[in-house]
């Protein structure tokens, strides 16, 4: 619950902020403007993106007779979730990650990489589907559409801005009451989309620790997706995944190397943080020992598990 008033509260800020930029900006017609053109281009964006993005990492539709160990994860983690079954797609990628799309849970997919399903253990990957799951249980994908195109207004506000200001707009905004003049139409051009990236990160961010903690409780405990988290940001900074940085925020965790810069600006939280949250630890404290993965026959398993254990050691 926390949580979701974190994301109300993010969302009515940046709803508040766009009025405020828009009116010292554009005005009330520059402001509706931005905002339609902003809604447009997201409307696009909220009934395409799944079919776009599974496109690009050239994902495959999974059956069940290809892939029956996925599919009989997803169904019993959709049922548990009141969920319809999602359609199941694997992406040829050897780094583990996972992203889940779709407007709706009725037309929801869930994407697992190649090397999630080869190095991760069964309880790791029923916590990784849970989370993605929990986005779609959520709705993030609605929510992350509405504060794209809020974010989306603002940086168009701040473009018609900067270039009223370069032809002389900032003499009519002082005629008009406003009061910025040119280099004040400037400056707000560049501080307004900075502000708007940070609360959209922030509206993310805070859907993120929401999916980790309904994804644990899907799963029926948090530890599966606490060692997979564990696991993903390890393989993450070794191994970094050929991603488009428009698409990493969908995501499990990061899938680009990231530079401390980067990690500063991430829709991600840090996984310490989300793995301390699942074990009711805090960040650098000593939570709970994990107990050991299951033994199995699995060479696959037997495989990521030795690779994991090579990375702690380097």
């Amino acid at each position: 619950m926390g949580n979701q008033l974190k994301t109300t509260l993010l969302l009515a800020v940046m709803t508040a902020f766009i009025m405020i930029v828009g009116n010292l900006l554009g005005g009330r017609q520059g402001m509706l403007i931005a905002l339609v053109l902003a809604a447009g281009m997201n409307f696009f964006s909220y009934w395409f993106s799944d079919k776009i993005v599974l496109k690009m990492y050239q994902a495959h539709e999974a059956t069940p007779q290809q892939a029956p160990e996925l599919f009989e994860m997803v169904q019993t983690l959709s049922r548990q979730a009141g969920l319809p079954m999602p359609t199941v797609y694997i992406i040829p990628k050897d780094t583990p990650n996972a992203f889940a799309t779709g407007r709706n849970p009725e037309n929801a997919v869930v994407a697992v990489t190649q090397g999630l399903l080869t190095l991760m253990n069964r309880q790791e990957i029923m916590g990784v589907l849970a989370h993605e799951l929990a986005h779609v249980k959520n709705r993030d994908i609605l929510i992350g559409t509405i504060a794209a195109t809020m974010a989306g207004a603002i940086m168009l506000l701040a473009s018609m801005a900067r270039w009223s200001a370069i032809f002389g707009g900032g003499h009519r905004n002082d005629n008009n009451g406003g009061g910025m003049g040119a280099i004040g139409m400037i400056a707000m051009s560049i501080i307004a989309p900075m502000a708007a990236m940070i609360i959209q990160m922030a509206v993310s961010r805070s859907r993120e620790y929401l999916a980790d903690a309904t994804g644990a409780a899907i799963a029926g405990s948090p530890e599966g997706l606490a060692r997979a988290l564990e696991k993903l940001g390890a393989y993450s900074r070794r191994i970094p995944m050929d991603a488009n940085p428009s698409t990493a925020h969908m995501f499990i965790v990061n899938p680009l190397s990231g530079k401390s810069l980067q990690r500063l600006f991430s829709t991600h939280p840090p996984v310490e943080e989300r793995v301390s949250r699942l074990r009711g630890a805090r960040p650098g404290g000593v939570g709970p020992a994990p107990p050991p993965p299951p033994r199995g026959g699995d060479r696959r398993q037997d495989a990521g598990k030795a690779f994991w254990d090579r990375l702690k050691r380097d």
